[in-house]
């Protein structure tokens, strides 16, 4: 994909490193998780999970891009990357309470790299159903199914704004964990809508709305305009992903 503005469009090697490292992330986890009601608590998994998957994720990253920047939820912000032509923004693990929650797999690992604002290259692996979805091999969105759209929605806080949609849709709510999960649901065809009104930061989305624009869903903020990333401060309103054919109905109720 190119960049919007002109700048030098993302590799082959950045769409393969998104991918190689967000499954390599994933499986560290998976290992770290395996010691959950072992000889880990669930808190201090949870943490584990947290620190180790960023070590690992920044570290690689500055062995492969050392003139990179880096945005991670897990790591202080170098206000350095504004600057930056390339930043990698990641979540080394996207929905931390159901990673501490044994068999969930509503969870999920995201690396993303921006150029120009636009999340160009990104991946999201769903470990626990050991399913990797990338711009490297952009994901065929299967044919909608019949009956009431899907909408994917928080399983713990799901927002008024959501039952209002829904209702407007004549849809059914389909409650999940991780922002990465819910958004690759549309994407394996599992809902249909996801639309995020609560806020959220970059790392929450820029792997998920990367590869779900490379699967040809429709990606923006809710009010129709495109999403913006490394910005100053790293925290997005809102955001819709869901099946192009959906798209103009879902925007006249929520833009």
């Amino acid at each position: 994909m190119t960049p919007a503005d002109g700048s030098t469009p993302a590799t082959s090697i950045d769409h393969l490193a998104a991918a190689t490292l967000a499954e390599e992330a994933g499986r560290l986890l998976l290992r770290i998780r395996s010691d959950i009601g072992h000889n880990l608590t669930p808190a201090d998994g949870k943490d584990e999970g947290d620190r180790r998957a960023h070590e690992l994720l920044v570290g690689r990253l500055l062995e492969r891009f050392p003139g990179d920047a880096v945005l991670s939820e897990e790591g202080a912000d170098d206000r350095g990357r504004l600057g930056s032509a390339r930043v990698w923004i990641i979540d080394p693990l996207d929905g931390t309470r159901e990673f501490g929650e044994p068999p969930r797999t509503d969870w999920a690992v995201h690396v993303a790299l921006v150029i120009g604002g636009e999340p160009v290259a990104g991946a999201v692996a769903l470990p626990a159903r050991g399913i990797v979805l990338s711009t490297a091999e952009p994901p065929t969105v299967p044919p909608r199914r019949s009956g009431r759209p899907r909408l994917a929605v928080s399983r713990t806080r799901p927002p008024a704004s959501a039952s209002r949609l829904a209702e407007a849709l004549g849809a059914e709510l389909v409650p999940m964990g991780s922002a990465g999960a819910k958004a690759m649901a549309v994407v394996l065809g599992e809902a249909d809508v996801y639309a995020h009104s609560g806020g959220q930061h970059e790392w929450d989305s820029a792997a998920p709305a990367a590869v779900a624009a490379a699967a040809r869903l429709h990606v923006s903020r809710l009010d129709g305009t495109p999403l913006r990333y490394n910005q100053p401060d790293p925290w997005l309103p809102d955001l819709l992903i869901c099946r192009p054919e959906l798209a103009a109905a879902v925007l006249a109720e929520v833009g």
